[in-house]
Order: C-alpha cells, then structure tokens, then sequence
C-alpha cells in the first residue's frame, strides 16, 4: 500500500477543496496516485478544483501612510467567514496594503509575492482565496477608515481631503457615515442621467396617476428628486450621527474648513 502522506492529502485538498479525511479515502483507494484520485473525483461529480467555488466572504483592510499622504485599500476574498477573520488572510492584506502605500501604481494583481501568498493561504485552507477590488488616493490629506466588528473587516473607506492637515476627527467622522449610509455618488453631478430621467419619470407618473396636470406633476417630480437626492448623494445626506453633528455632509465639511476631494467605499459582497 503506498504511503499517504500529509502532504500529498494537503495537495489534493488544495486542488480539490474536499475535506482532508474525504481526500485521504479517495487516495488510498487509487493507491496514492494524484492524478487517479482527481479523474475519481471527476466521475463522481465533483469539481476539481477550488478556484470553481464562489468567493463570496471575504476581509477588507484600509490603511493611511504616516505622513497622511496615501491612502490604501484592499479587499481580499474567500469561500468562508472563519477564513476571512484568520491571522493569514490579515497577513497578506497588510502585505499588499504595504504595497501599495510605497507604490500607489503598484499592480497587485500582477505582484508574485502576493500571488504566491494568496495561493499559499488556498493551499492551507482549501478555499479559493483571491484578491478583490483595490484602490489607492493620495494628495495633501488623506485618511482611511474601517469598519471591523468580531475581528472582521467588512467596510472600509478612503478619503481624499483638500486640506494641509487633517482637521481632528474628520476622517472618523466621514468614514462611519460613509460606510453607514451606501452613498449612490459624491455629488448629484455623480449621479448617471439615466438613473436620474428614470427617478424623474416615475415620480411623474404617479403624481399623474392621482390626477395632477402636467406642469404640476413635473413639479411634484423635481420635489422628489431632491428627496432622493438627501438619501442617495453624500453632499445632500443629513450626517447619520445627528447628536454628533446636525446637518448635511456639506454643512460638517463646511464647518471644518474642508473640501472633499474623493472617497473609496468598498463593502464585501457589494
């Protein structure tokens, strides 16, 4: 009988993302041959190999560099949760954070080190660990925030501040509300013209649909607009923490002496 190794089990796991006792079985029963215990594991039905399986969970980093200049943020994706909190998928976001604070052009995707980081977390964990979306701002003020509950990091958020220095707190401040309130745009002129001509039509049609005229119709729309505009862009939202600060976003940026200049929102599994 030839020998099973852990480390041959470990390969066909990775390949596989089978569990360990499964793949030992299957290779004991074609006597220790790989390639044998993969063309089984075909015939049964099973997919063989972990980059088929959806990354849906997944951890985000978002880091600032030390002289407030750079921004960085990463989002990394896995099969499961309790691999998405684990040290080694936090690891190789600090690595590649890292990166791309010394090098914002830097392109991870094509960087060995995290390639080979990434594949050897996959190779532990049997699960597809990928690099997710990323993004780097840089100017004369910048900041990062995230939101992180139970050891995971699932919002994170990066801001661009036309300021030589930070005002105290702002970050913080825009990075909850940010991360909290989904902003569809940073301004309504962010805002596509066909989401806008469709929100314009049909609030139209149903102020039509009450018996309103035309004219008066497309006034009650223009009403609405504005409406969505408060809920939808960040400028036009009312700040999400009122007992911290009451009024729009424009108002808290206006208070602090600062002009918003960009901001990155990545969410996992948005």
């Amino acid at each position: 009988m030839a020998d099973i190794t852990a480390k041959l089990v470990n390969e066909l796991r990775a390949k596989t993302g089978l569990a360990m006792m499964e793949c030992k079985k299957i290779l004991v029963e074609v006597g220790g041959d790989l390639e044998k215990a993969i063309d089984a594991i075909r015939k049964k039905g099973v997919k063989t190999s972990i980059t088929e399986r959806a990354a849906n969970e997944g951890r985000v980093l978002s880091v600032t560099s030390k002289d407030n200049k750079t921004a960085a943020i990463v989002e990394i994706n896995c099969n499961t949760d309790f691999t998405a909190k684990s040290d080694t998928v936090l690891k190789v976001l600090e690595s590649a954070a890292a990166k791309l604070l010394a090098n914002p052009k830097v392109a991870l995707a094509d960087d060995a080190a995290i390639k080979n980081e990434l594949a050897e977390v996959s190779k532990v964990t049997g699960e597809n660990v990928v690099l997710g979306r990323t993004a780097v701002l840089t100017g004369d003020a910048v900041g990062s925030y995230l939101y992180s509950t139970a050891g995971k990091g699932k919002i994170g958020v990066i801001v661009a501040i036309s300021n030589n220095a930070l005002p105290e707190g702002l970050v913080n401040q825009l990075g909850m509300h940010i991360a909290a309130a989904r902003p569809m745009a940073h301004r309504r002129e962010d805002v596509p013209a066909d989401v806008i001509a469709k929100e314009r039509e049909i609030a139209v049609e149903q102020a039509k649909a009450t018996g309103k005229p035309q004219a008066i119709a497309e006034k009650i729309a223009e009403g609405k607009l504005n409406a969505f505009y408060s809920e939808k862009v960040l400028l036009d939202q009312d700040y999400i923490n009122a007992d911290a600060f009451k009024g729009k976003v424009s108002d808290l940026l206006k208070s602090k002496g600062a002009i918003l200049e960009q901001y990155v929102r990545i969410e996992v599994g948005q």
